[in-house]
């Protein structure tokens, strides 16, 4: 009797340490599985805001490429009165003049596409295939365009926007410059990466 109360004991003991050990083992097997569905830190960085400082720019000044956010330059643009004028009046030229193509968020969807009138902000990419345009913010004829307003330019294969990053008619690039999500954490900082309407 006693032999076989020991046995079952034993065999208890047995089940219920070995239960604990698989249970431990496939919660530390799960650890780093679950783990794995979080964000690498570099991933967590590719796509964190970044902050800039816009006190010394100066009307007429492109401050850019900054560093990358998401791994692409980001233009800063301070705009003059002369060049808010002609972002009003001169868009016969334009391909798509209101805005109306999905590359900016709702609060830009204006004439300067952007939330204040006198600082434009960009992703510095030509929509055509991803190249890096100039800017040129002379209102003299230019070689490529007679009617030159001022703007950014694409050498690679001749693509026009204006101050606004609005993409010329009758150009390779098919789209305007696309603005990132912004928002501004005092007068002089803007936040890249953090939208201005859910901030």
């Amino acid at each position: 009797m006693n032999g076989g109360s020991n046995s079952t004991n034993r065999r208890r003991f047995l089940i219920g340490s070995t239960s604990v050990v698989g249970a431990v083992g496939a919660v530390g097997a799960a650890v780093p599985f679950v783990g794995s569905w979080n964000p690498s830190a570099r991933a967590l960085a590719a796509g964190a805001p970044v902050t800039i400082d816009i006190s010394r720019l100066e009307p007429g000044e492109l401050l850019g490429p900054m560093p990358a956010w998401r791994g692409q330059p980001i233009f800063v643009l301070r705009r003059d009165e002369d060049a808010l004028n002609s972002l009003e009046n001169f868009t016969d030229h334009l391909s798509d003049p209101e805005s109306e193509s999905d590359q900016q968020p709702g609060y830009a969807q204006n004439a300067y596409r952007s939330i204040r009138p006198e600082v434009g902000i960009y992703v510095g990419l030509c929509t055509h295939l991803g190249c890096s345009p100039r800017i040129n913010t002379e209102v003299t004829p230019q070689e490529f365009d007679p009617d030159w307003k001022g703007g950014f330019f694409c050498p690679c294969h001749g693509s026009m926007f204006d101050l606004a990053g609005r993409v010329y008619s009758g150009v390779p690039a098919p789209d305007n410059l696309v603005v990132p999500p912004h928002t501004y954490e005092t007068d002089t900082v803007i936040v890249i990466g953090v939208d201005g309407e859910n901030s």
